[in-house]
């Protein structure tokens, strides 16, 4: 039916030519049928020859693998951590709402309420971005070059100069994730909650919850947006991609290890003060330091002579994850959860700063009230009586008699109440504090009750395990309020 030349069939053009198929062994050459365009740009990363491309946000997933699985070969990589790949989705779902938004007004057209709402709920920040992921494809020589490498072609200005390169990527070219794997998870987590709101008209109440409103009916104006946000993911919305060439299991591994080990992590007040996504972090700068007139800092003065009065931002974000979650970081909250109690601790807060010599030059050396673990002791009270779920039933009353004593009570470095666990039963007695033992954890041998002692000056210092401390000193202040104990 064709003509053949032994068993193969004549090429359809000249023999000499580029687009000419004189054997089967020309095809793995010229690439698979199947090949993807990419256009790149071509570095050298300390002299190894890397591409960089931009993927579509949805695509990534389909063009990449993860090596943490022995039963399907060498591993290079860590076990997914699912509950930071959920947090990272989560920002994705923001980033994508506002590359919906930003969309809508480079190109004219009005912005609903519903994008600013949903953002809001989500967490508000003013700039959102992903570092670039990190690859390597395994099945071809090292730089690419060579039989079986990569195939493709320089993009060139009218002028000339080179533009870009376009580079052909088949199905055999897996992109296997050295650093990124859990941004690449989180990624396929978005796509299946954006393509279950749209399909089922409701938030997932299971499995990709990625938004408060779980099992909610989604609103007209909510599904413009989503629908927004699953265009930008599968168009216009991208993911920044270095791919490596030809690295062997040991080479991947060596990257991963100095991809993630040599950085040098961000000390956490810089990061607290960096950070405008936090609800807590925002509550601090703006209703704290804003309204109340704290003043914050970043170091803390080892000297006590030298404290000028100013809280550690750090510190302060601790304290406020105890009064908002009853946890010891910010991580996870959400202004869903932190909007409606900020009045609350707003009103522990405006009267913690009427204490006397607090916030003032030396405060450390004046009061106690000036070490953040008293500050977490208060902090745990309120959260106890606002917002857990063991609340009891007069909480808004022991909360009201909380903050009207709060001013009186005695946070000087002299109340013998501080140093109860170094006192004898008679000079307890002495000093009035008889019955401030029903109120404390008992004594039990081998559990942490050295809250601290008098040194140097007579100052009262608190140990550093806060997490044993601040319930203690909960307890104390709580007798000193006035208020019926937590164990009654």
């Amino acid at each position: 039916m064709y003509p053949k030349v032994g068993e193969l069939p004549i090429p359809l053009v000249g023999s000499n030519t580029p687009q000419s198929l004189d054997s089967l062994d020309i095809l793995s050459d010229a690439g698979d049928v199947n090949e993807t365009p990419f256009k790149v740009f071509i570095g050298h990363n300390l002299g190894h020859r890397v591409f960089t491309m931009s993927v579509p946000f949805r695509k990534f997933a389909d063009i990449s693998a993860v090596a943490n699985n022995r039963e399907t070969g060498p591993v290079a990589q860590r076990t997914l951590d699912e509950n930071h790949a959920k947090k990272l989705s989560v920002y994705m779902v923001k980033g994508l709402v506002s590359a919906a938004k930003i969309r809508r007004t480079a190109t004219g057209k009005p912005v609903p309420e519903a994008f600013d709402a949903i953002l809001r709920m989500l967490g508000e920040q003013p700039y959102f971005s992903l570092q670039p992921l990190v690859c390597n494809i395994r099945n071809v020589p090292p730089g690419g070059n060579g039989a079986g490498g990569i195939r493709g072609f320089r993009l060139e200005t009218s002028a000339g100069e080179t533009a870009a390169f376009k580079v052909f990527l088949s199905e055999r070219h897996i992109l296997w994730v050295v650093d990124g794997q859990h941004r690449r998870h989180a990624a396929d987590m978005v796509m299946t909650f954006l393509e279950q709101v749209r399909q089922t008209g409701k938030y997932p109440g299971k499995g990709a919850v990625l938004f408060v409103e779980k099992g909610k009916q989604v609103s007209e104006e909510e599904m413009l947006v989503w629908n927004e946000a699953y265009e930008a993911a599968r168009s216009y919305a991208t993911l920044t991609v270095e791919v490596h060439l030809g690295l062997d299991i040991d080479q991947e591994r060596q990257l991963f290890h100095d991809l993630n080990r040599l950085g040098k992590k961000v000390d956490a007040s810089l990061a607290f003060q960096f950070d405008g996504s936090n609800p807590i972090t925002h509550f601090i700068k703006h209703k704290l330091a804003g309204e109340l007139g704290i003043t914050i800092t970043e170091a803390e003065a080892k000297d006590w002579s030298e404290d000028s009065g100013a809280l550690v931002l750090k510190e302060m974000a601790a304290v406020n994850a105890i009064a908002f979650l009853n946890k010891g970081n910010v991580a996870g909250a959400t202004p869903a959860v932190i909007e409606p109690r900020e009045e609350v601790v707003l009103n522990l807060w405006s009267r913690i700063v009427e204490i006397p010599d607090f916030g003032n030059h030396r405060a450390k050396e004046k009061t106690v009230a000036a070490q953040p673990v008293i500050l977490k002791a208060l902090a745990k009270i309120t959260y106890d009586l606002n917002f857990s779920n063991r609340r009891p039933a007069d909480a808004d009353r022991q909360f009201a008699q909380l903050l009207e004593k709060i001013p009186s009570i005695d946070f000087s470095h002299q109340n013998p109440m501080w140093n109860f666990y170094s006192l004898t039963d008679g000079k307890r007695l002495d000093a009035g504090l008889g019955t401030l033992v029903d109120y404390l954890p008992e004594e039990t041998q081998g559990v942490n009750r050295d809250i601290g002692s008098i040194q140097g000056g007579g100052f009262m210092r608190f140990g550093a395990k806060h997490n044993d401390i601040f319930p203690i000193l909960a307890d104390m202040i709580r007798w000193a309020a006035g208020l019926p104990s937590r164990r009654t």
